[in-house]
């Protein structure tokens, strides 16, 4: 483990991000909303976790997510849950940079009190990239986060070199 994997972080509290503290109760946003031992769940450094997953599959056993982020190059069908799409063509970048930009800030503020998911077909290659922006928006170094991703979501993550250099060029 780095410095960087998600079993580092500490809060204030009592427990470690994310668990009850002596009176039970949680740190507000630590440790997210989703169970992140759950299968594609990564926990940032600041406790947040994020779902990423693949839409070709199933959707996971549990609870739904109450935010997506669609990366698709075209547009997804309609989920029962607040969900947004960011044009996204598979083995390429996001079509509008500023735009991914916003949506990743406002996915990972989200995060903090809200189960938030990004999906792609695969949930590897658009899905990684994407949490490896979440993961430098949480501290993790610029030329680390895919590592990070890696070694916490899927180790196929990030599959492209330009999204490689996406993520070395994105800054929190």
């Amino acid at each position: 483990m780095n410095e960087f994997d998600a079993g580092s972080a500490s809060g204030s509290g009592a427990g470690s991000a994310g668990e009850p503290d002596a009176g039970g109760t949680r740190e507000p946003g630590a440790g997210g909303l989703w169970d992140a031992g759950a299968a594609g769940v990564l926990l940032l450094p600041s406790g947040r976790t994020v779902r990423g997953r693949g839409l070709r599959r199933p959707l996971p056993p549990g609870p739904s997510p109450s935010y997506a982020v669609h990366l698709l190059g075209r547009r997804p069908p309609e989920v029962p849950w607040e969900s947004r799409w960011l044009r996204w063509p598979d083995f390429w970048l996001p079509s509008n940079l500023v735009e991914a930009r916003e949506v990743f800030t406002d996915a990972w503020e989200r995060a903090a009190g809200e189960r938030v998911e990004f999906a792609c077909g695969g949930g590897r290659g658009r899905t990684g990239t994407a949490l490896a922006c979440l993961a430098v928006l949480d501290g993790v170094p610029a030329d680390r986060a895919v590592e990070f991703v890696r070694g916490n979501y899927d180790a196929h993550a990030v599959e492209t070199p330009w999204q490689k250099r996406y993520v070395r060029q994105f800054s929190g």
